[in-house]
């Protein structure tokens, strides 16, 4: 199984914090919620 990491929020430091886990761990299943509308892709 692989290892999971949970985000909560997709905004700027979210997704940040999202695309760091990946690029350490490429075989890391990230998953991401946000609450409003905008997500953002910046990251």
């Amino acid at each position: 199984m692989p290892k999971r990491i949970v985000i909560v929020g997709g905004d700027g430091a979210g997704m940040s914090a999202a695309s760091q886990a990946k690029r350490r761990n490429p075989e890391l299943e990230v998953l991401a919620f946000e609450k409003g509308l905008i997500t953002s892709y910046s990251a």
